[in-house]
């Protein structure tokens, strides 16, 4: 493997705290995150993965709409997600709602940045099933 390859890896570690609990974070240290199983001593897996994917859409579109010279000033992402009732309960849609504030907000520009996003650079997203439904809404205030 090069040095190239070497790059585009990940890596995490988890540590077993007691009951579904698991702490973790990267190898090199940073901020570490609880993740428990059942949800109360921290964020549950299923959650994050929702979190992951608002964060990582969002990220994009703060990143784009910058380039753009819309004025972002403020973006909330909300993001809802229904599971199968049986095993394995993965999601099997996504709604993102964009809240976004700024001073050179369009419909035309906020909705290539949500669009260049989901369908191209959000590597969350683009993990999961690629016949999952993404649906968004943008909310310009």
């Amino acid at each position: 493997m090069t040095a190239d390859d070497e790059k585009n890896f990940r890596n995490v570690v988890l540590d077993w705290t007691g009951d579904l609990v698991f702490e973790g974070g990267g190898r090199d240290g940073g901020p570490r995150a609880i993740l428990d199983g059942d949800g109360e001593a921290g964020t549950s897996p299923v959650m994050a993965l929702l979190l992951a994917a608002g964060a990582c859409s969002g990220a994009d579109v703060v990143s784009i709409l910058a380039k753009m010279q819309a004025g972002l000033t403020s973006c909330r992402v909300e993001v809802r997600g229904r599971r199968n009732e049986d095993y394995p309960k993965r999601y099997n849609h996504l709604w993102i709602t964009f809240r976004l504030k700024g001073s050179n907000l369009t419909e035309a520009n906020t909705s290539r940045a949500v669009q260049l996003s989901v369908e191209k650079y959000c590597s969350v997203l683009r993990t999961l099933d690629p016949e999952m439904p993404v649906e968004t809404e943008i909310v310009i205030d």
